[in-house]
């Protein structure tokens, strides 16, 4: 799924190649009705045809293109899903499954292999997102943010981080890489974090996540951007699917998990096992789904 760095790639390519284009048409491939989640095509179509956009928003993992009309377009892409911006005359591409059509024959297509993405039409971007926690680029988020979401939380530290009511946008690629930055190991308990622990995770999950926007985004599977290009981050990765590779830091094996469900790679060596950690009694309150305070991760 694209996470923070890839979405945050094609919202800055996106913005200047649609801002003040008016919408003309608005379609929906056949088979691909669930994306508008229960709205029909027509209904958007109507609401869409004339405005024009304005910019571009991102929330965590989601776009809000925004319209002229002060209603906003949310867009989630999901594990497959992608925005292309295609000038007048383009060939239709595979697996398009909604498209914007724009003046000057342009077009904005929604493409998704696995047809799991969403398009929410609203009138706030608020009004089409789940909980979600601080954006960990903002000048908002801060170690002392960051603690107050982990803190009390018996759970796995990367699990407590793929979960977006803690922090939005990060997910397995820039969680593992995050980890390996801050020397944490992945089944440390969340709120088990000493102060200088939760000083160096901040600064890990901010770099990584810069590094990830500065590179494009992560391509090992699907991910493209606004072009159809595929991003570079997969080049930089220093554990995340490098299972049986040596550590670049240490030359020790890398190693794979699985934590929360999800495949956890790490260095044993510079991420290891604490011989003491300290005992955590949760005094938060359950979460929607959990009888003991733990959550699990989206």
């Amino acid at each position: 799924m694209p996470e923070l760095p890839e979405v945050e790639t094609v919202r800055r390519q996106l913005e200047p190649l649609i801002a003040e284009r008016r919408i003309l048409g608005f379609r929906v491939m056949p088979g691909a009705e669930r994306l508008l989640r229960g709205r029909s095509g027509t209904e958007i179509a109507d609401q869409l045809t004339a405005c024009a956009f304005t910019t571009v928003d991102r929330r965590g993992k989601y776009l809000g293109l925004n319209l002229d009309n002060g209603q906003v377009v949310v867009v989630h892409l999901r594990m497959t899903g992608s925005l292309r911006f295609r000038a007048a005359g383009c060939e239709e591409e595979p697996f398009t499954r909604a498209v914007f059509e724009l003046d000057h024959g342009d077009q904005l297509r929604f493409i998704d292999v696995r047809k799991f993405g969403t398009i929410d039409l609203v009138e706030q971007m608020q009004d089409a997102l789940p909980e979600l926690g601080p954006e960990p680029l903002s000048d908002g988020f801060t170690p002392d943010a960051l603690w107050q979401a982990l803190r009390g939380r018996t759970q796995p530290i990367k699990a407590a981080l793929l979960d977006q009511r803690n922090v939005a946008g990060i997910g397995n690629i820039y969680a593992d890489e995050a980890l390996f930055l801050s020397r944490l190991n992945p089944e440390a308990p969340a709120g088990s974090l000493r102060p200088g622990e939760r000083r160096a995770l901040h600064a890990a999950i901010q770099q990584t996540l810069q590094d990830g926007v500065a590179h494009g985004g992560a391509s090992f599977r699907d991910y493209t951007d606004v072009d159809g290009a595929e991003g570079e981050q997969q080049y930089f990765v220093r554990v995340f699917r490098r299972t049986d590779k040596p550590c670049d830091d240490c030359d020790a094996t890398i190693r794979r998990i699985v934590v929360g469900g999800r495949a956890t790679h790490f260095c044993p060596r510079c991420q290891p096992v604490r011989q003491r950690t300290r005992q955590i009694k949760s005094t938060r309150p359950a979460r929607r789904g959990s009888a003991d305070g733990t959550i699990k991760p989206r």
